[in-house]
Order: C-alpha cells, then sequence, then structure tokens
C-alpha cells in the first residue's frame, strides 16, 4: 500500500495506546537495530521502546499528533513488536488491537469482516455529467 493511502500514516494510535516491549539483543547495542538511547529495560531479558511503560502509553519515536499525520522516527530501525504489527484490514484480516487502538482516540474501526467487499461500480440513472457512480456490494 502507498503511503499516501495508508491509514497508518494519519493514526499513530497504536504507537501511543501499547506497551512495545522486544528481546534487549533487537537494540544497537546488541547487534540489532533499535535506537538503545530510546529504550528502557524491562526486565533481564527485555527492554521497550521509552514511553510506552507508562499508563499513558506514548513511543518516544512517533512524531506528529495522534489521528493527524504521524510518522515513526525509527521507522528502518523499528522492533520486532512495530514490524508485526499490522493495520486492521491488511490482508482481509481483522486486527482487533489496531481497532482498539484506534478507538481509544475516536478514530472510526478500519474494517470489519462483516462489511461487503465493494466490488462493481453501475452509473447512477439520471445522473448529471459528468457520470456519478455508486457501489454496489459484491
Amino acid at each position: 500500500m502507498s503511503d499516501s493511502l495508508n491509514p497508518c500514516m494519519t493514526c499513530g494510535a497504536c504507537c501511543a495506546h501499547f506497551r512495545v516491549s522486544f528481546y534487549w539483543a533487537e537494540a544497537d547495542d546488541g547487534a540489532g537495530a533499535v535506537p538503545v538511547e530510546l529504550t528502557e529495560p524491562l526486565g533481564l531479558f527485555m527492554r521497550n521502546m521509552r514511553g510506552t511503560n507508562q499508563h499513558q502509553p506514548h513511543c518516544v519515536a512517533l512524531q506528529g499528533e495522534v489521528g493527524g499525520c504521524v510518522s515513526c522516527g525509527i521507522y528502518q530501525q523499528r522492533p520486532s513488536p512495530c514490524r508485526e504489527f499490522s493495520m486492521s484490514g491488511e490482508n482481509g484480516e481483522l486486527n482487533e488491537a489496531c481497532d482498539r487502538a484506534r478507538a481509544r482516540y475516536g478514530l472510526p474501526a478500519l474494517f470489519h469482516p462483516s462489511l461487503p467487499v465493494m466490488t462493481e461500480s453501475y452509473p447512477n440513472a439520471g445522473a448529471s455529467t459528468p457520470v456519478e457512480h455508486v457501489q454496489s456490494p459484491g
């Protein structure tokens, strides 16, 4: 999906809703890529992204305002939980965690498997020029 169409680029709710914990060696002081200065110890073998182990989590790498234009300051170096977290509706799969995080910030769910897939377009009878179209469920 192109970044211009990706709802994650205007959301960021997951980055400000969940604790991002991962194996310590994912940090750059353990041969990984995550900048260690953006992490904090969580236990003997685990770390988390700074800011995410709080009552109101907010990842230190999140840039922008949730629900506005957002980005990850370390996108290419992000830890495995971030790499593995899928947007709800990606590959036709519901991700309840994504929709739960979005709901916390008043954002609508991205996907629900019971919604019909929009597959065809028909001209609307009596439509003015240019031709208007309506979608029919597939």
